[in-house]
């Protein structure tokens, strides 16, 4: 499925279609090149879920959590970039930080990826002239609630 995204506004409104069916054990999977929209997706759904603070991006820090309250669900952001080699989310605890909670993952390739996962949505963007396109592909679990 592709979305054009032409603006930010566009990019909000596909941010909350995302939040309003994201479970806990979710992955949203956000691959795409430098500046095409990644991190302004991922904090459209979280802010989507209840966050009302400035969310950062987890560059530096690779793993930001959020919990529930405030947001309806308790989210991981993740940013991948950083990585070397897969192995290294198993050494950063990655699996403890998504019990219970949906994972946002910037940079898939750089963690193994998702996609193998039944709940996972993969996303890749990139620029459209001045917008962005969304291209999704949705794991088994995310089948009937594809936003």
């Amino acid at each position: 499925m592709e979305i054009n995204l032409p603006d930010l506004g566009a990019m909000q409104a596909f941010g909350e279609r995302i939040a309003a069916h994201l479970r806990a054990g979710d992955v949203v999977s956000l691959s795409g090149g430098l500046g095409a929209g990644k991190t302004t997706l991922a904090r459209s759904i979280i802010a989507a879920l209840g966050y009302q603070n400035e969310v950062p991006s987890p560059t530096f820090t690779i793993i930001e959590t959020y919990d529930a309250p405030p947001l309806r669900i308790p989210v991981v952001h993740a940013d991948f970039y950083r990585l070397e080699h897969p192995d290294e989310r198993h050494e950063i605890g990655l699996d403890d930080y998504r019990e219970g909670a949906a994972l946002i993952a910037e940079w898939p390739e750089n963690a193994g990826g998702f996609a193998q996962e039944a709940a996972c949505l993969s996303i890749t963007l990139e620029t459209v002239g001045e917008g962005r396109k969304a291209t999704a592909q949705a794991g088994p679990d995310w089948l009937g609630r594809m936003p």
